[in-house]
């Protein structure tokens, strides 16, 4: 979510960004971008200020959230206040309180256990300090200094750090509802298969502080990115999960992604279906929002057939139907093929005469997805 709309060069891009930020002259839209703050605390001063969207402003402040306001504005013509919060690379547990994490009892095995994590946080210090040492070697012999892999900073991976600094101070205003982009720092399998349980708590936590009943939180299911020794299916099933929580949805990116590069750059995608998904949920346009949902798969001979919920018609855009996998009663999956009929997919594999389970877009690169309201 932190991805300004000036991008971060040299990796990460928003599409056509120079001639974004070129328009972003909205006097309907107001600003506030919080600075980056942990703490053991909750907080009560807001580090941040409003501002009017101009060239600016806009460049600096989240691209899916100004392209968000910028449609919602421009579709109710109403003025739109955005409050960016957010920080790249951070885990969802430094983003909930700790009233949550330490009294909840569905949370306190994911709490107790965060230094098992597979944090990369864990052997940061000792790999910065390497680091800095090799770098002041090679600085007195005269040598180029090395480039280094990325590591967080470590106080954004305090749990509640980032509640505490950065939630707490704007929990006394008034608003309309969330936007939540994030999902990928929290991939790694032991990690992962946590965020099921932590995701809804989030939301229920967030909801508890701001006090005003059952905000709508409207997310997005995290892309596509090939990356090793991460389970990006498993987070985006937990958010799929996570819509059964009242008042939440979704929008769905993996046709967005980017395989080679983390930072997909079409952020204005995103941000429609995102403003559809608000325009649907909260100020009750009659209009398409929602993807094809999985309703319930039932066994047939030799093959699963999935019927799906927000499916009158389901397509490809003519393209092959990949991605998924079917397993026996030993829930080992293998590749699957699958065949649209009607409102359903039929799913088989030669190898699977009996199948049981029944799975999409678990790798972390999805090559076809279904289709999606634009």
């Amino acid at each position: 979510m932190e991805m300004p709309l000036r991008g971060f060069p040299p990796t990460a891009f928003v599409n056509d960004a120079e001639h974004e930020i070129e328009g972003a002259d909205h006097p309907m839209l107001r600003l506030m971008l919080v600075g980056h703050k942990s703490s053991d605390i909750p907080l009560m001063d807001v580090s941040g200020q409003w501002s009017r969207c101009t060239s600016e402003t806009a460049r600096e402040f989240s691209a899916v959230a100004y392209f968000f306001g910028r449609e919602i504005s421009a579709k109710e013509h109403v003025p739109v206040g955005l409050i960016d919060a957010s920080w790249g690379g951070t885990p969802i547990d430094s983003w909930i309180s700790l009233d949550s994490l330490g009294e909840n009892p569905a949370l306190l095995s994911a709490f107790s256990n965060r230094a098992k994590f597979a944090d990369p946080q864990a052997n940061a210090s000792a790999e910065i300090s390497a680091e800095r040492a090799s770098d002041a070697a090679a600085k007195a012999a005269g040598r180029p200094i090395s480039t280094h892999p990325w590591h967080p900073q470590e106080d954004s991976w305090l749990p509640a750090g980032l509640y505490n600094g950065m939630i707490a101070p704007l929990s006394n205003m008034s608003i309309k509802g969330f936007l939540w982009y994030q999902g990928e720092t929290d991939s790694a399998p032991a990690r992962a298969s946590h965020y099921s349980v932590l995701f809804p708590a989030l939301i229920l936590d967030w909801r508890t502080h701001f006090e005003q009943g059952d905000l709508p939180f409207l997310f997005v299911q995290i892309s596509s990115f090939q990356s090793s020794g991460e389970d990006w299916g498993m987070i985006r099933d937990a958010q799929r999960r996570t819509l059964s929580v009242a008042d939440t949805a979704m929008a769905v990116s993996l046709d967005v992604g980017t395989a080679g590069n983390v930072h997909p750059p079409d952020k204005q995608t995103v941000s429609k279906r995102l403003a559809l998904a608000a325009l649907g949920r909260v100020y009750g346009e009659q209009v398409e929002y929602a993807p094809p949902i999985f309703r319930e798969a039932t066994i047939e001979s030799g093959g699963i057939r999935v019927w799906f919920d927000n499916a009158d018609e389901l397509t490809t855009h003519g393209k092959s139907l990949e991605d998924f996998e079917v397993a026996g009663s030993d829930h080992h999956f293998v590749a699957a093929s699958a065949i649209i009929q009607g409102n359903t997919i039929l799913v088989s594999a030669p190898g699977i005469l009996q199948p049981h389970y029944v799975r999409y877009g678990w790798k972390n690169v999805v090559q076809r997805t279904l289709i999606h309201p634009q």
